[in-house]
């Protein structure tokens, strides 16, 4: 993984139930990433939530940003 890379994890299936129901919303309404993305390994699999974290330059924060695993 490159070092500008954002960090991607796969979500345990509690968490991702967790997101959805603090969310309010589907699986199916969450932003969509390709299975063949060159930032997702092998472990991961349609349906499965991704979760994404970016450094924010200026600020130096850390931002999360949640995905699903699509075709």
């Amino acid at each position: 993984m490159h070092e500008l890379q954002p960090i991607h994890t796969k979500l345990k299936e509690e968490e991702a139930d967790k997101l959805i129901k603090k969310l309010n919303i589907s699986t199916l309404q969450l932003p969509k990433i390709k299975v063949n993305d060159p930032a997702l390994d092998d472990s991961f699999k349609v349906g499965d939530i991704v979760k994404i974290e970016r450094k924010d330059e200026e600020s130096g924060k850390t931002i999360i940003y949640y995905r699903v695993v699509s075709v």
